[in-house]
């Protein structure tokens, strides 16, 4: 048998999902086929930020985007997702971290963006009440916040199920050819055919680009996250530092979700990570030194979850130029999950007429190439 439709997307994280939903809602058909099952690796495992703070220049336009998608986000998957609009800070240590991000917010508001505000170390303090004595201010977006990724990316499936998504979990893809203006898809167990091919396949999605002739830098990492024991409740907004690798939340049941970058090994081949434990004592130590109601805290459960970097740390979004009919959106960098319900609709407008009323000249394809290729 041959499974059939009008669109196939290769990989079933959250941004494979959210462009079959979007597809949906524009009246065209597709499959998601998923190596594992959806929300496997990193759409399901990450730390859940909703965050325009500290977005690379380029991605602004697209997460300012998202945010709206966000903050209506049942209206569009009949799920609230869990999404707290608690806002997020980025605190600063030094008079040099104070004035990086007061750089940083100028160069925003140039480009018409003035979501990032100043905070002063006395409106910090009523912001993080338990934060340490010695930061001295930082930077703060009302209207971002924090959800739950694997109930977010199981929402969007279900809402494109209900629309006519069809999902195939435990397929691995195997090949790629286009005959006729029909892309087929081989894998390890049947056989897709679609007129057009979307790749989401996340860390393993330069090997569907190579398949398509196009050689990209992509690199996969396992990105640490643990969480603690229920504590009192002392933190509201998503915290970071802007001098420091950490990323940290107080869930609603009193809970600390701490990540912040540091990495364990992967092991793609194998489905597996190993976590590197030095690099989570760093971050239990430099959340206690910003919080020092953390020095009680008591550590649970870690994870490390498996996820594309390029070299420029933001990823690949749009057509291919060797392939036609093909589209990448894939190499997050481990902070993809803002931007899904977003270039879900910006894959779905490629596809259906051509064209995106968002900038994504930035996230071409073949930006690291010295030749240009043309279309086949």
């Amino acid at each position: 048998m041959v499974e059939t439709a009008d669109v196939i997307i290769v990989g079933g994280g959250l941004h494979g999902c959210s462009t079959a939903l979007h597809l949906a809602r524009r009246g065209v058909s597709s499959m998601v086929v998923e190596k594992d099952h959806v929300g496997r690796h990193a759409s399901g495992v990450n730390a859940g930020g909703v965050r325009r703070l500290g977005r690379d220049f380029a991605e602004v336009p697209l997460s300012a985007a998202s945010i709206e998608l966000w903050h209506g986000i049942e209206d569009l998957v009949d799920d609230d997702c869990g999404f707290h609009p608690t806002g997020q800070v980025k605190v600063a240590e030094t008079e040099e971290e104070i004035a990086a991000l007061a750089a940083r917010v100028q160069h925003l508001n140039t480009m018409g963006y003035d979501h990032e505000i100043m905070v002063d170390r006395d409106t910090l303090f009523e912001l993080l009440p338990a934060v340490a004595p010695h930061c001295i201010g930082g930077m703060h977006v009302a209207g971002d916040g924090y959800a739950d990724p694997a109930r977010t990316t199981a929402a969007f499936r279900r809402k494109g199920e209900a629309l006519g998504v069809r999902f195939f979990e435990g397929f691995t893809a195997t090949g790629f050819e286009r005959t006729g203006g029909i892309w087929r898809v081989s894998t390890s167990d049947g056989e897709f055919e679609a007129p057009v091919l979307v790749n989401c396949g996340g860390g393993w999605a330069d090997r569907v680009a190579a398949a398509l002739g196009e050689t990209v830098p992509l690199r996969i990492d396992a990105l640490m996250m643990m969480v603690t024991a229920p504590m009192p409740r002392f933190v509201e907004p998503v915290v970071g530092s802007q001098g420091r690798q950490i990323s940290f939340k107080q869930s609603e049941n009193g809970t600390v979700i701490i990540g912040g970058g540091h990495r364990g090994t992967p092991y793609p081949d194998e489905n597996r990570t190993v976590i590197d434990f030095d690099g989570l004592a760093i971050s239990a130590k430099t959340t206690s030194h910003l919080f020092p109601i953390m020095k009680e805290a008591t550590i649970v459960r870690c994870w490390a979850g498996m996820e594309g970097f390029t070299p420029d740390g933001i990823p690949f979004i749009g057509p291919s130029k060797t392939s036609e009919d093909a589209y990448h959106a894939f190499g997050y960098c481990g902070h993809g999950f803002q931007l899904g319900p977003i270039v879900g609709s910006v894959i779905a407008d490629l596809v259906t007429q051509g064209n995106s009323n968002l900038p994504i000249e930035p996230f071409r394809i073949d930006r690291f190439d010295n030749t240009e290729e043309t279309p086949q």
